[in-house]
């Protein structure tokens, strides 16, 4: 029994020490959809960390002519998940208006790299928590059945769609995080 009482007392130290690297339900959101926003989280929280201590001549540095900025990528995953907002909460696309806001960010490439350049990191961040707190109160108000739903004329479920925003941040800070080792020493 005293082996049993040290195991639960280790666990429960274990457990306060990582708990937030749980992936799991998160409170106030319906389970898969807590669930999804502990990962969607997590990511965002690597992101910003990543970058938090950049300079802006560090946000700026281009690897060559065909890389992305760090800021540039940090704009394009606000964008991409500002697209996903629409797409799934309102079932469209974005309007002239979004286009306008987020078209150069979705697109990258020359116009990205001329754009989003000269900004501190609070411009960039600043940003991508603000489309992520949409996010978070957007998907407060659905529940497990929407996320499983499949909009008319889509082909993919609401899950899928909110995966892909995920999978597609981790692809995109792996490139940051590629840039970051690659700034050049001062």
């Amino acid at each position: 029994m005293r082996t049993l009482g040290k195991l639960l007392a280790l666990l429960v130290v274990s457990f306060s020490i990582h708990a937030q690297n749980m992936i799991g339900p998160e409170e106030g959101f319906s389970p898969e959809i807590g669930t999804m926003v502990s990962m969607l989280n997590d990511l965002s929280n690597r992101v910003e960390y990543t970058v938090k201590d950049l300079s802006t001549e560090e946000l700026d540095f281009l690897m060559d002519d065909k890389a992305n900025r760090i800021g540039s990528l940090i704009m394009h995953l606000a964008a991409t998940e500002a697209f996903y907002q629409v797409y799934t909460f309102e079932n469209r696309e974005f309007n002239k208006e979004e286009k306008k806001q987020w078209q150069t960010a979705m697109s990258l490439g020359d116009e990205a790299r001329e754009e989003y350049q000269g900004h501190d990191v609070h411009y960039y961040l600043d940003i991508y928590k603000e489309v992520r707190q949409k996010t978070l109160d957007l998907m407060k108000d659905k529940d497990d059945a929407w996320f499983a739903s499949v909009p008319e004329g889509y082909n993919m479920n609401n899950h899928w769609a909110w995966f892909h925003v995920m999978e597609h941040q981790s692809s995109h800070l792996g490139q940051i995080l590629l840039l970051k080792k690659r700034l050049p020493k001062n």
